[in-house]
């Protein structure tokens, strides 16, 4: 793997590692952020799919930064080659990371903005993000046992750049485990679709390996 200088991002695929905890909910389409209209939606029941994710990317990728993001599920957004497994479009993403940032913008159209981290692993996995005008969220989360082999994943991120969309693949290994979490989301910020509502569902990925976009 090529080194990378320090302050330029590296051309894609990004390789990266380290660990991820999700959360899945179910949002009233009306509640939902903006989703650009060249992507669908899923929609069951008249609620779509959100996944919020909280992310420590660690060495031995090719960057270390934190990261908090949310998606929502999509019809469209597969590439030339037709669909390939879940897909998924960025709605809010912060990093602490300025060459994560350009990176992700120019790339994928993916819409980073930065923020400061406070991500405290053990027993229970604790985060805070905040921006320079206020805090996006908290969360804790505690893992269960989860079975000692990983597991291979494969979706798609979409985007619109320039007008048109654009769809990445993403290859992921993980040691997956479910979990109970625990969110505090500031209802005036820009998460703010979220606050006062429970997780359908959260997860641990341990030690993960990806490979984004290419």
């Amino acid at each position: 793997m090529t080194a990378t200088p320090p302050d330029r991002y590296p051309p894609e695929p990004w390789h990266l590692a380290g660990q991820a905890y999700l959360s899945t909910w179910l949002v009233p389409v009306a509640d939902l952020p903006r989703v650009p209209r060249e992507l669908r939606p899923v929609v069951v029941a008249g609620r779509a799919v959100v996944v919020t994710a909280w992310i420590d990317y660690q060495p031995p990728g090719q960057l270390s930064y934190a990261e908090l993001l949310a998606t929502v599920a999509v019809r469209d957004g597969h590439g030339p080659s037709g669909p390939s497994g879940p897909t998924a479009t960025i709605t809010e993403i912060w990093v602490d990371s300025a060459v994560s940032l350009a990176g992700g913008r120019e790339l994928w159209g993916i819409p980073k903005e930065l923020a400061a981290f406070d991500l405290r692993h053990g027993r229970t996995f604790t985060a805070s993000a905040t921006t320079s005008r206020d805090w996006i969220a908290t969360a804790a989360f505690t893992s269960r046992p989860g079975p000692p082999v990983t597991l291979p994943s494969r979706f798609r991120v979409a985007q619109v750049m320039d007008g048109e969309p654009r769809s990445s693949r993403v290859r992921a290994r993980a040691r997956p485990h479910w979990a109970a979490a625990s969110w505090s989301v500031n209802p005036a910020g820009p998460l703010g679709y979220l606050a006062g509502r429970a997780p359908l569902l959260s997860a641990r990925l341990r030690d993960f390996r990806m490979r984004f976009g290419g």
